[in-house]
């Protein structure tokens, strides 16, 4: 079966889900306003709204909608490109924004494992804080390389699924 389009979409559905899937964001950590933005982004056939559109959907300000759309770049969860022919912004949301959020993480569990070996070589290794420290740093070594495997079996994964375009 085909799926509908926007024009056939059921407005009320659609806000079910991005409210829906915006609640579990936020449950998970999430800023309510950027899952808000995220969910309706997802929810786009294009994958793309200028803040005039994210608006409209969501019955949010300009200002509400800039300020999400600025932590969900930080996050690496969306991006911002130009219409052509406009000075107007569109943000977008890629297919492999989890893939690019995960990966992007990467950085700053290098700035923990940092901080962390600067905190052993303080309080020394073998005291009871030291070694706390330790086992904490030690998990985000293995953590980081475990999700850096995970990422590569991904991408093979995500070529057999959807093809290399994907």
């Amino acid at each position: 079966m085909a799926e509908p389009s926007a024009a056939e979409r059921d407005p009320e559905a659609v806000s079910q889900f991005v409210e829906g899937f915006a609640a579990q964001l936020v449950e998970a950590g999430m800023q309510r306003m950027p899952a808000r933005v995220f969910a309706a982004l997802l929810a786009s056939d294009s994958g793309a709204m200028t803040s005039a559109e994210l608006g409209e959907q969501l019955q949010v300000s300009p200002a509400a909608v800039s300020g999400a759309v600025r932590y969900l770049a930080q996050q690496h969860m969306v991006a911002r490109e130009r219409e052509p022919g406009s000075r107007r912004e569109r943000y977008r949301v890629h297919s492999n924004q989890w893939y690019e959020a995960l990966t992007n993480r990467d950085a700053v569990l290098k700035r923990w494992e940092l901080a962390l070996r600067a905190g052993v070589d303080s309080l020394g290794s073998t005291t009871p804080a030291g070694r706390r420290l330790s086992e904490t740093l030690a998990f985000f070594e293995f953590v980081e390389g475990e999700v850096a495997a995970m990422m590569e079996r991904w991408r093979a994964h995500r070529e057999q699924l959807f093809g290399d375009n994907a």
